[in-house]
């Protein structure tokens, strides 16, 4: 997870402050938190960033940290929007005693063992406490992101994250995470895809059919996002990513977008209605895309 150096160990090993401190001068060393520091510079990715300030902060809290809510995601590897990584989020098995540092939050609430997991070698709550965690703890949006991304990426399954969000009956935040395990999708393949989700049903259109497989004459001319098959329409959310993750070796960008506008025009031929959108409208910016579709509707 990175060089991580704290100045107690470096002192013990024999360095001088000033030597720690002209180290720092020199770039050689970079403040992670205070008394923790990195070998060379910090990284720009604020992911990666914060993996670093997690682990700075279990080596320098009790034993009895776990490492949770947006911070534990994280360190599942899941993916966050919208979501500061300005503290790193911490729980404890207590009743009280919670606190909102400026650089750490420790929350407080009952933690089974079997909720408990290590993600190299850092006690971090299971995927379904994180997530129901999370939920509990920040906008429905945000938080579908990262319960459709557990479920599509195989971390967790619909039922443990049912068990998760009965276990916190009672707590703060709780009914927000059953309306958002209730609304989770294994179907959505990206934040794009998920927040696309919510901005449909928010939008008043049909919830529609993740990863709808087009056929014609029983052969497949591929899956489109979104489909509505009584109303005979596709939707297609169009994020660079997706077209990253869709590049094969030997492969161009280029091919991958000449590829998907043939598969485009294999649906169109069948007189199916198609949308699509892009990241920059989605949100508030929604209401002239779910117009678009609703003009797209072709009911049988």
């Amino acid at each position: 997870m990175g060089s991580l150096q704290l100045r107690s160990r470096l002192l013990a090993s024999g360095w001088s402050d000033d030597e720690v401190r002209r180290l720092l001068r020199t770039g050689e060393l970079s403040p992670v938190r205070r008394g923790a520091y990195v070998v060379g510079g910090l990284p720009k990715d604020p992911v990666r960033r914060h993996r670093l300030e997690i682990v700075a902060a279990v080596e320098q809290l009790a034993a009895a940290a776990v490492v949770s809510h947006a911070s534990g995601a994280v360190l599942h590897g899941l993916p966050l929007w919208a979501v500061p990584f300005g503290r790193v989020h911490v729980s404890r098995h207590r009743a009280s005693g919670g606190r909102l540092g400026r650089r750490v939050h420790v929350h407080t609430a009952p933690l089974s063992a079997d909720e408990i997991a290590l993600v190299d070698g850092v006690p971090v709550t299971s995927v379904a406490r994180t997530v129901v965690d999370i939920a509990r703890t920040v906008a429905f949006e945000q938080a579908v992101v990262v319960a459709d991304a557990a479920l599509a990426m195989g971390l967790v399954t619909g039922e443990q994250l049912a068990v998760a969000v009965l276990r916190a009956t009672g707590w703060r935040g709780c009914p927000a995470a059953r309306r958002v395990v209730a609304f989770a999708d294994a179907g959505a393949e990206s934040p794009g895809e998920s927040r696309s989700r919510v901005a449909i049903v928010q939008a008043g259109l049909p919830a529609p059919v993740l990863q709808w497989e087009v056929l014609e004459d029983r052969r497949s001319l591929g899956f489109a996002d979104f489909g509505w098959p009584w109303l005979r329409t596709v939707g297609e959310f169009d994020g660079e990513i997706k077209y990253g993750r869709l590049v094969r070796p030997g492969q161009a960008p280029g091919d991958v977008v000449f590829a998907e506008k043939r598969r485009e025009d294999r649906m169109r031929d069948t007189g199916l209605g198609m949308a699509r959108w892009t990241w920059d409208e989605l949100g508030p910016a929604f209401g002239p895309v779910a117009d678009r579709i609703r003009r797209r509707f072709r009911p049988l």
